[in-house]
C-alpha cells in the first residue's frame, strides 16, 4: 500500500500542476510492454514479473500493460539482449553474465566467491558500485532498473560426488556463455562447456555435459534433478538478475511513465528477494526429496579453490578497470566492519 499510496500521490500531483500523464496508443489502447524471461512461470523469476504487471497496471491506471512472455519464447537472454537494444522488445530480466558482452563492467558480478551472503550483496547491488555498472548499460542502448536475485549458485552433475577440487577433473560442466565462468571452472579443472540455458536440460539428459551450476531455485524449477544425482553446496557465485529496458523505447516515455517503471522495478526488486530467498531454504529441501545427493565442501576446500583462482581475480580486475575493482573492494570491507 505503501508503494501505491506513493505513485498515487505523484500522479495527482502531476495532474494539478499540468503535467502531462501516462500516454496511451493513438487508438487508445494502452500502452504494451513486452517483458521477456526465460524460466517458466512458475518461477520466482515468472512470480516477480508478474508482481511487476500488476503494480504497473494499478499505478497506471491501466494506460501501462505488461504483457509478460517467459520460458524463452522470445529467446535466449543474449537474442533478448539485442532485441531489446534495436528496440524491438521492451524489457527484460537476465542474468548479469550474459551482459558482459554488453558492457564489461558486469563482469564484477561473475568474480568467484566476490560474496559472502545476502546482506552483502543488498548493499553493493543496491548502493554506489551497483549503480555505476548499471550506468554504463546506457551508452549500449539498455536502462538498467533494478538488480534481482537469482542467487548463490551451486554444481550438480551426474557422473560422481563433488567434495575436493580434483573431482571437477574431467566433468563436462556446461557454464553461461561469458569468459570470466569459461576461465574460472577451467582453472578449477572442470572441463568448461558455455551453452545457452535453453539447451541445457536437453544437453543433460543426453549427456552432452554431466553437469551444470545455478541457485537451488532454478535446480528446482527445471527439474534438473531428473538428469543430475549429486548436487554441492559451493556458492561459489553470487548471482543477480539485471531489469533492463530499451533505451530508443525509454526516451519516448513521458518522466511520469518512467516513474512508474521506475517504483515498479524498485518494489518487484522487494518482493523478489524475498520470494525467492524463502524458496531457496524449501528448494534445497524438496531437491534432497527429490533423490539427490547433497555434498558439502568444507572452509578449506573453499580457500583451496580461492587461492587456485587468483590469476582469474588479476584478469576481471584488469578487464572492469581497477578503479572499480579497488572501490568495491573498499565497500566489501566497510560491511564487513560493521559485523
Amino acid at each position: 500500500m505503501h508503494f501505491l499510496h506513493r505513485i498515487c500521490i505523484v500522479l495527482s500531483v502531476a495532474s494539478l500542476i499540468g503535467v502531462p500523464l501516462l500516454a496511451q496508443a493513438q487508438d487508445g489502447k494502452p500502452r504494451l510492454i513486452r517483458f521477456g524471461y526465460g524460466l517458466n512461470e512458475n518461477s520466482n523469476q515468472g512470480r516477480a514479473v508478474a508482481a511487476f504487471a500488476e503494480q504497473v497496471e494499478k499505478a497506471s491506471g491501466g494506460k501501462m500493460r505488461v504483457q509478460a512472455i517467459g520460458a524463452a519464447a522470445l529467446g535466449s537472454d543474449t537474442q533478448m539482449q539485442q532485441a531489446v537494444i534495436d528496440g524491438e522488445q521492451e524489457m527484460m530480466v537476465g542474468s548479469t553474465s550474459t551482459l558482459v558482452g554488453v558492457t564489461k563492467e558486469m563482469a564484477l558480478w561473475d568474480t568467484p566467491f566476490l560474496l559472502s551472503n545476502t546482506k552483502e550483496a543488498d548493499y553493493l547491488l543496491d548502493g554506489p558500485i551497483g549503480q555505476k555498472v548499471l550506468d554504463r548499460l546506457q551508452e549500449r542502448g539498455l536502462v538498467g532498473l533494478v538488480y534481482w536475485e537469482n542467487g548463490f549458485r551451486n554444481l550438480t552433475n551426474s557422473k560422481h560426488a563433488i567434495t575436493h577440487m580434483e573431482d571437477l577433473g574431467g566433468i563436462k560442466l556446461r557454464v553461461m556463455q561469458n569468459n570470466v565462468f569459461i576461465s574460472s571452472f577451467q582453472t578449477l579443472g572442470a572441463n568448461a562447456v558455455p551453452m545457452p540455458f535453453t539447451e541445457l536440460f536437453a544437453a543433460l539428459e543426453s549427456k552432452t555435459v554431466d553437469g551444470q551450476e545455478n541457485p537451488y531455485n532454478t535446480i528446482l524449477s527445471s527439474r534438473f534433478y531428473e538428469v543430475q544425482k549429486y548436487l554441492t553446496l559451493t556458492n561459489h557465485v553470487y548471482s543477480p538478475w539485471v531489469v533492463v529496458v530499451s533505451k530508443k523505447w525509454w526516451d519516448k516515455l513521458s518522466t511520469v511513465e518512467k516513474k512508474v517503471l521506475t517504483e515498479a522495478a524498485r518494489a518487484s526488486r522487494e518482493f523478489e528477494r524475498q520470494d525467492t530467498r524463502e524458496e531457496a531454504t524449501k528448494a534445497l529441501a524438496k531437491l534432497k526429496d527429490k533423490g539427490m545427493q547433497i555434498s558439502d565442501l568444507s572452509p578449506g576446500e573453499l580457500a583451496r579453490m580461492r587461492g587456485k583462482l587468483t590469476r582469474i581475480y588479476a584478469l576481471i580486475g584488469s578487464n572492469i578497470g581497477m578503479n572499480l575493482w579497488i572501490e568495491t573492494q573498499v565497500e566489501l570491507m566497510k560491511i564487513r566492519a560493521k559485523k
